[in-house]
């Protein structure tokens, strides 16, 4: 049984060459959308249909992707709301200090102290640095930056990620 990895979802299409927008759920759009890599729609119930991309640009705020052999809007404007994945055997290998969003999220999150915080939910790229959203127990969403003076563990074994707060962090 093969795991497959969300890497984006296409809400539209653009211009009348078979690219398609797409909102991209990868920490890595660069490398995984280079030409030449392949990845996998799913929509609906169908089986997953493999794709060739031929060509990757940014537009606003959107990935623009168009694929070898679908050159043309009327092939593509069915793939509305389709989500393209890779297998698990496409994951590269990370350098140490990085991870997959799929590895971060759902990890606790304790202080130095053992004092719990919550479970990262979701992760934000809002520019120089992740944000990392954790739910409290009180239901409350702290944002916490990754960066070295914050985060001073992450064990994906276990699911723990351990933080040095600083100072109105939490608050």
């Amino acid at each position: 049984m093969t795991n497959w990895f969300n890497v984006g979802k296409i809400v539209n299409t653009h211009g009348l060459n078979g690219e398609v927008r797409v909102i991209s759920k990868t920490d890595f759009p660069e490398e995984r959308y280079q030409k030449g890599n392949t990845l996998y729609l799913f929509l609906n119930d169908q089986e997953p249909v493999q794709l060739t991309i031929k060509n990757h640009r940014t537009h606003k705020n959107f990935d623009l992707l168009q694929f070898e052999g679908y050159e043309n809007i009327n092939i593509v404007e069915k793939w509305k709301n389709g989500l393209l994945k890779i297998s698990e055997e496409q994951l590269t290998n990370l350098d140490e200090g990085e991870y997959y969003f799929h590895e971060i999220i759902g990890c606790k999150v304790i202080t130095l102290d053992g004092e719990e915080i919550g479970i990262v939910k979701e992760i934000l790229t809002p520019g120089a640095n992740d944000v990392w959203v954790v739910k409290g127990k009180d239901k409350k969403e702290h944002l916490i930056p990754y960066i070295d003076d914050i985060i001073k563990n992450v064990n994906i074994e276990e699911k723990v990620i351990t933080i040095d707060p600083m100072e109105g962090l939490l608050s």
